[in-house]
């Protein structure tokens, strides 16, 4: 793979300007994860997020690797927020870049999908207080 990018940050998330690796990409392929107000039909005030960075970073490099192996993407950028994120906000971001679209979602949707499965990162709901 020619990129990839892990970071957590406490912060807001804000999207990397796109940079192509080569002039053979023809697909970029973003997805945000937004805190949802209703969760499980209760309310929400947001998501408190914690992870143990060292191995989910790790892990994460060896799924993104596996996942190359499998769909050929030129490159990565995944960026997971920690602490408290309020409803309406991002607590996660991937770009994926590719040659092609179908190998690109594909990677994608396959990235996340293995980070909530076997990636050591948390979520704790706070509910809305009723009025």
């Amino acid at each position: 793979m020619t990129a990839k990018e892990i970071v957590f940050t406490s912060g807001p998330i804000v999207a990397p300007a796109l940079a192509l690796p080569s002039r053979e990409i023809g697909a970029c392929v973003e997805f945000q994860g937004i805190v949802r107000e209703i969760e499980g039909g209760a309310a929400l005030a947001g998501l408190q997020y914690e992870a143990y960075i060292p191995m989910a970073t790790r892990l994460l490099d060896r799924i993104f690797d596996e996942l190359h192996a499998a769909h050929g993407c030129a490159a990565v950028t995944f960026i997971h927020r920690l602490g408290w994120v309020p409803v309406g906000q991002a607590s996660l971001f991937v770009r994926v870049l590719a040659a092609h679209r179908g190998p690109a979602l594909r990677f994608c949707a396959d990235a996340i999908d293995r980070m909530k499965a076997d990636v050591p990162i948390w979520k704790r709901a706070t509910i809305r207080p009723r009025r």
